[in-house]
């Protein structure tokens, strides 16, 4: 899995979001900035996240994915 793929993935999920994706074929790190994100903790952050690739971690082809998730408020500030 490529890291483009991972972003179509997450934008697909949560649209209307910022996705940037790095990573070498099976460990991913996501920087991702959603309006969705606002009122939610942390957890609940990336439990929206993983939602849109559970299924790819579920078989493997996504090994690790980590996360920084952002309001676009927080991203401008």
């Amino acid at each position: 899995m490529t890291p483009e793929e991972v972003k179509q993935l997450i934008e697909a999920g949560l649209p209307g979001a910022e996705v940037e994706v790095s990573g070498d074929g099976s460990k991913f790190e996501a920087r991702v900035v959603s309006a969705d994100f606002a009122g939610l903790n942390t957890v609940k952050r990336h439990q929206k996240v993983f939602a849109t690739v559970n299924e790819h971690i579920a078989s493997g082809a996504i090994h690790a994915l980590t996360l920084k998730t952002l309001t676009p408020e927080e991203a401008a500030g």
